[in-house]
């Protein structure tokens, strides 16, 4: 990797782009990959099987080298090294502690149901690296925009208070993916209490330093072997724990992901495949569920709370409609959107319309 990373690049688009506004070049120009691999082994990603389950790392010498040609001859450079990382941010330098019994093992997953206990999950060689890098002439920022595998960082309290302290610029994405235990299984991702656990850790680590900080979660919908009551849940905690999330994932079956094979065949290969007695999986085909699980993810937007109240009473849960906190919607549509999209304002005694301020205080007109 030193050797590919070290070639004489020109750090600059090809000069046939001219003077266009590259979205993708924006995003990575002043980016530093230090590893590849994942041994995570998350079935809705392929990483693990086009990068690798053993990481590949950068000397340290190499990464320090690539940041002062950035320095030097990236235009538009202004201190600010916007990532340091790699398909997951916190693998640096991690490997099983025997070779041999690397060599051997087949597990899918290094870190799935449990971290192993052959895995050294020391993060003292990247909080090393990290201060070598804000220790280089001219870097004023480095951070870190990859994402960060929460169940390794509360292994280690000192990486999350470096992380926090130095490399979180307002915001830290983190993938929780879900919080039901049966599409978390299917994903073979860590229960929501690991991802409790390192939001306490992060929030102290940020009071301790004086910084107002938040976690960014994402979460998937119509996973392979979820159902409306799971996303259901997820939507109550979502709602429970005040997160409106703008932008969401809704599952898609890609090259190489082993959910892709729970979604075409039905069946989980995580377990035992054999006639009559393989663990089947639901994968969520139809569009109108498929738009439900969404909705679930964006139980706040009111669009959606048409179809939300009709599912909702479908499934025994009516309970859930109504205005109470612990309810996901309300019981009636605001004019003019969802299915009311088009009607006209309530009209008072009088004539006269019902307007209402962005601060939700009715004046009358």
């Amino acid at each position: 990797m030193d050797a590919v990373y070290d070639l004489p690049y020109a750090r600059a688009p090809h000069p046939s782009y001219g003077d266009a506004k590259i979205p993708a070049w924006d995003m990575i120009k002043f980016s530093v990959t230090i590893m590849r691999g994942c041994f995570g082994g998350c079935t809705f990603c392929s990483i693990t099987e086009h990068e690798g389950r053993i990481i590949q790392n950068r000397s340290e010498g190499s990464i320090l080298r690539e940041i002062e040609k950035i320095r030097d001859k990236t235009p538009g450079f202004t201190g600010v090294i916007s990532d340091i990382g790699g398909p997951t941010a916190n693998m640096y330098r991690m490997a099983c502690k025997d070779p041999k019994v690397e060599a051997a093992c087949r597990r899918p997953s290094c870190v799935f149901p449990e971290i192993c206990p052959n895995l050294n999950t020391s993060h003292d060689d990247l909080i090393r690296l990290y201060r070598k890098v804000r220790e280089t002439k001219g870097i004023k920022k480095v951070m870190v925009a990859s994402g960060v595998r929460y169940d390794l960082a509360v292994e280690s309290p000192e990486y999350i208070k470096e992380l926090v302290t130095h490399h979180v610029g307002g915001y830290l994405k983190i993938a929780p993916e879900h919080t039901e235990r049966g599409p978390l299984d299917k994903m073979m991702k860590p229960g929501i209490g690991a991802y409790n656990q390192f939001k306490r850790m992060f929030d102290a680590a940020a009071e301790q330093a004086g910084k107002k900080y938040y976690l960014i979660p994402y979460f998937i919908a119509a996973h392979p072997g979820t159902t409306d009551e799971d996303m259901m849940n997820l939507a109550l905690w979502l709602k429970k724990n005040r997160y409106r999330a703008d932008q969401v994932q809704t599952f898609l079956p890609s090259p190489m992901a082993t959910a892709t094979a729970m979604y075409h065949t039905g069946v989980n290969p995580l377990r035992g495949v054999r006639h009559g007695g393989s663990d089947k999986v639901e994968a969520i085909k139809g569009l109108r569920q498929r738009r439900l699980h969404k909705a679930f993810l964006r139980y706040h937007d009111p669009d959606n709370w048409p179809v939300l109240r009709e599912a909702l009473k479908a499934m025994g849960r009516a309970d859930l409609i109504g205005s109470r906190p612990d309810q996901l919607v309300p019981a009636h549509q605001p004019p003019g959107t969802g299915k009311a999209a088009g009607t006209r304002r309530p009209v008072r005694p009088g004539g006269k319309t019902q307007r209402f301020t962005t601060k939700g205080l009715r004046v009358m007109k």
